[in-house]
């Protein structure tokens, strides 16, 4: 496929997303490196792309959707990027249900992360140094540079390539296997092209690192740690296949690093709780989490033992022993009454005992104190659908999306509201819009032309912007046919 028609359907696809203003440059004087891949890919054709790419991992990937680790990652992923050097536009970070050990960058800022990276990280410093170098791949523009080198390269297509990134960062081996049947040769070159690719991202990330307040050494620390599983193990982690280790690469990470000082960084109570969220909810089954979290307590010689205890309320709550639950609960919340992470299992909690006018009172409350923030504000619609208060569901949720349009599991409970309130024009075009999100223009242009069924005659200005949704969704799925 010729790059025009590429972008032409990537145009489409952005314009059906809001617009963002630019984020401002950063004031670092670091040589830009992605200044050549430019002349190819221009900044607002990079988004496009990456809106399409971020579609299809929706449609055909395991995305976590869970409000408390989301504002985990979107918190510190934003803070290394406050702190990178030529940042173009606003980043995205999504977390993607998978025990391997992996993170990838693509085309728009959006960066996805692998449950498996944080249950092994052992400490925030790298996981950060993770997320810093797949930060970097973004602003020395790596994949807009494949791009260059596929266009100078005939027997390479441009649809080709794109495929093959977007299989070789959710699955290496297939995204290699695809690569190779495009041309052997461009293979090789996109794998030699990839290394160099790593060092310029070792070299960028340590510093965003570093810049954000982190221990730079965390970065060969966590490399050697993976270093050690490709000696002990048949398989490589699959963060190695998609960003090669030869064998220089910790050395010179680790001499890299001793440029730097090496920082004390206090342990992170967020970072903690984060990662007993994930061992207790996407690692292990609930019962081998318990016995993991009793373990661990039982071993652990740290003053402050929360995060396994909050481990080990979400395993009590997920096999149903609500009691036991509750008494940890009871107990962390005492110590940390405004604590997101204790602020949802706690929802869950009251909502497995039915008692909704608790949680309703004790959510409200928090609402009033930080409004719009996604954990309080979903946990508190969640409730409300729950006890039937659906004007209060359609209202909270209706405010969130206006600042953040494009929250996915948003608009799947709103979706959700308007089919409990047999509401069928706005749950049809709500419908519509969630599709959109996963590139299924065609469902949402039918779910479109059945809202407009259930529209009054004398609703003139909704049934004008109903039919110029459908006409927008169905030219988005004949540009997207073009791919």
């Amino acid at each position: 496929m010729q790059l025009k028609k590429l972008f032409q359907a990537s145009l489409c696809a952005l314009a059906l997303s809001m617009s963002i203003p630019g984020q401002a440059q950063s004031t670092l004087k670091l040589p830009d490196l992605g200044t050549s891949a430019v002349q190819v890919l221009p900044i607002d054709k990079e988004q496009a792309i990456g809106e399409i790419m971020m579609m299809q991992i929706r449609s055909g990937s395991k995305l976590v959707q869970d409000p408390v680790l989301d504002e985990y990652l979107s918190t510190l992923g934003n803070k290394l990027v406050a702190n990178a050097n030529d940042v173009r536009f606003p980043f995205s970070f999504f977390w993607i249900n998978n025990k391997d050990i992996n993170a990838f960058a693509f085309y728009g800022g959006h960066v996805g992360v692998h449950t498996g990276l944080m249950a092994q990280a052992d400490n925030e410093s790298q996981f950060a140094s993770v997320l810093g170098h797949e930060i970097a791949h973004v602003t020395q523009r790596h994949l807009a540079r494949r791009i260059q080198q596929a266009k100078d390269n005939s027997a390479l297509t441009i649809a080709g390539m794109i495929t093959g990134i977007l299989a070789t960062v959710i699955a290496p081996d297939a995204g290699m296997a695809i690569l190779s049947a495009s041309s052997t040769q461009s293979a090789l070159s996109q794998l030699t092209h990839s290394r160099k690719a790593e060092q310029e991202a070792d070299r960028f990330g340590m510093q965003t690192l570093y810049n954000a307040g982190f221990d730079p050494h965390a970065s060969s620390e966590f490399l050697s740690k993976l270093a050690a599983q490709v000696r002990f193990k048949n398989k490589a982690p699959v963060f190695l296949m998609s960003h090669p280790l030869p064998d220089s690469r910790v050395s010179d990470v680790r001499l890299r690093a001793q440029q730097y000082e090496q920082r004390y960084v206090p342990r992170s109570p967020q970072f903690q709780l984060a990662k007993s969220r994930v061992i207790a909810r996407y690692q292990l089954d609930s019962e081998s989490a318990q016995a993991y979290f009793e373990q661990a307590l039982k071993r652990s010689s740290e003053l402050d033992k929360s995060a396994l205890e909050y481990g080990l309320a979400i395993t009590f709550l997920d096999q149903e022993k609500l009691d036991k639950a509750q008494t940890v609960m009871d107990k962390l919340l005492r110590a940390d009454p405004n604590n997101l992470f204790y602020l949802d299992v706690y929802t869950d909690l009251l909502l497995a005992k039915k008692d909704y006018a608790g949680i309703t009172k004790l959510l409200g409350e928090k609402h009033q104190l930080r409004p719009n923030n996604q954990v309080i504000t979903l946990n508190y619609a969640n409730v409300a659908i729950k006890s039937e208060q659906y004007d209060l569901a359609e209202q909270l949720l209706k405010v969130f999306l206006l600042e953040k349009p494009g929250h996915v599991l948003a608009r799947q409970l709103l979706t959700d509201t308007y089919k409990k309130m047999d509401a069928k024009a706005d749950y049809h075009e709500s419908q519509a819009s969630l599709l959109s999100h996963y590139g299924a223009f065609m469902r949402a242009a039918d779910e479109i032309q059945k809202a407009l069924n259930h529209v009054e005659k004398e609703e003139t200005i909704r049934r004008l912007r109903l039919k110029a949704l459908l006409t927008q969704y169905r030219d988005m799925q004949k540009e997207l046919a073009k791919l």
